[in-house]
């Protein structure tokens, strides 16, 4: 597997698995607005950055992943916010064994899931985002209360995202029973998982270690509007 192509994941996701998901804007690429922010260029330089005005102009505001900072440029998009992100895969998985009752997540559970959202901030999660590939929940006295699934998806890779549980049901291993079993299936697929974390969110990140994710590299994220 190439893993070069994880360095711009928005980009190969959308030329490849995720294709029927975007659109195509020129040169760029963007996510539909409802399934997630995400533009892309296939490579980055001044006069490509400014060729993302049309597809935020046509569909609000993206943010990108890159390999370097992403500065404002003249007649281009403007910077809104930026944030490293820590990119971690798993070459080496180890399943979390402990059993626990989870179970599938569809259309109906949209509304909960963009409240649990609301709620902890794991990250963009949109009204269409379920549609980019498998989510599962755990529930508690009949509210959904944890969840994580995929996002990206790319030839060999698919993203473990959404990862998020209730503040009242944490320290219960809830996170590390679902990241390990939306990664597990990524396995059985014949592909690797990957996901991205804030850098400083040690708790997260010890969670992914003991399943097998090891740092692969930072990458920038940039939220940008049109000008």
């Amino acid at each position: 597997m190439d893993e070069t192509l994880l360095d711009n994941p928005v980009w190969h996701a959308l030329s490849g698995p995720h294709a029927a998901l975007g659109a195509q804007f020129g040169t760029a690429r963007r996510y539909l607005p409802d399934v997630a922010p995400f533009v892309a260029l296939e490579a980055m330089d001044v006069e490509r950055l400014r060729e993302l005005t049309p597809a935020l102009t046509a569909a609000g505001p993206g943010a990108i992943l890159t390999l370097d900072p992403v500065a404002a440029v003249e007649a281009g998009p403007v910077v809104d916010r930026t944030a490293v992100v820590l990119q971690m895969m798993a070459r080496q998985f180890r399943p979390f064994t402990r059993p626990a009752a989870y179970r599938p997540l569809g259309l109906a559970d949209v509304p909960e899931m963009l409240d649990l959202v609301a709620l902890t901030h794991p990250g963009p999660f949109g009204r269409r985002t379920i549609e980019m590939g498998r989510y599962i929940g755990i529930e508690a006295d009949g509210k959904l209360i944890a969840m994580a699934g995929e996002r990206m998806r790319l030839p060999g890779f698919t993203e473990v995202s959404a990862v998020c549980v209730h503040p009242d049901h944490r320290g219960q291993g809830y996170a590390k029973v679902l990241v390990s079993a939306v990664a597990e299936s990524i396995v059985a697929r014949g592909e690797t998982p990957f996901l991205h974390s804030y850098p400083d969110n040690r708790p997260a990140i010890a969670t992914y270690e003991a399943l097998g994710f090891t740092g692969r590299r930072q990458l920038h994220f940039t939220l940008l509007r049109a000008g």
